[in-house]
């Protein structure tokens, strides 16, 4: 079974690493997580080297089908969030999955 990554164990992690208090380290976490989502929802793209690109796009509206039923259904046009993982972090992926 996989394990997920949460807010709260970043923000122990920086705590750990960092020295600053539980309380400092979550408020820290929490602003560069907000910071990030202000910027992504204002169009800009949010590049963190060595590990991705996180970008919105436009996505036009188009004709879809239903899977169940075979009707075709509008798709309304709506902006959606797309990452784009860095090579460095490819690799490092990569590598982990042949041990």
């Amino acid at each position: 079974m996989s394990k997920t990554l949460t807010r709260m164990d970043l923000s122990e992690a920086v705590f750990r690493e960092v020295g600053l208090s539980r309380n400092e380290s979550a408020q820290l976490v929490e602003s560069v997580l907000q910071h990030m989502s202000d910027a992504l929802v204002r169009g800009e793209t949010v590049k963190i080297s060595s590990f991705g690109t996180f970008s919105v796009r436009e996505k036009a509206s188009r004709m879809g089908r239903n899977p169940k039923t075979g009707e075709e259904v509008p798709i309304s046009p709506r902006r959606v969030l797309s990452f784009r993982p860095s090579h460095l972090m490819k690799d490092r992926v990569a590598a982990g999955n042949a041990k």
